[in-house]
């Protein structure tokens, strides 16, 4: 957990994470969405890409100089979890209230949530776990 926290552990890392999660991927607009000094997104994408979370893609609009986006890697999607469950955690214990924007089922449209489920896919009360050491 600690090794995962110094890769993602900062406020600036998770937004923009977030900002790819929403499927913001150009650097000028995760830089107006965020509001960030520019030397601190280049540095926070750079660290991004280079533990494998992001990928750089080249694009270049007509008239204008190559540019880069930066797109979600099969590791940095898989920490949508962690994500949606550190928003419920700040939900229920930061703000107190819903945030402004919940996840829904893309077919459904039914709210998801984190949960933790046995191999069955029983849900368990967080009170009920608690670790052991694998075997060898």
């Amino acid at each position: 957990m600690a090794l995962a926290a110094e890769i993602v552990g900062d406020r600036w890392t998770l937004l923009i994470l977030r900002e790819a999660f929403y499927g913001v991927s150009r650097y000028d607009d995760m830089r107006a969405d965020l509001g960030a000094p520019r030397s601190m997104l280049s540095n926070r994408l750079a660290r991004l890409v280079e533990h494998g979370l992001m990928t750089r893609r080249a694009y270049q609009e007509p008239g204008d100089r190559e540019r880069h986006a930066y797109v979600l890697t099969e590791a940095g999607r898989a920490l949508a979890l962690t994500l949606v469950a550190l928003t419920q955690w700040g939900e229920r214990w930061v703000i107190s209230r819903p945030a402004p924007v919940k996840l829904v089922d893309r077919t459904t449209g039914k709210a998801l949530r984190v949960a933790l489920v046995d191999k069955d896919g029983i849900e368990a009360a967080p009170e009920n776990a608690r670790l052991v050491k694998r075997a060898r």
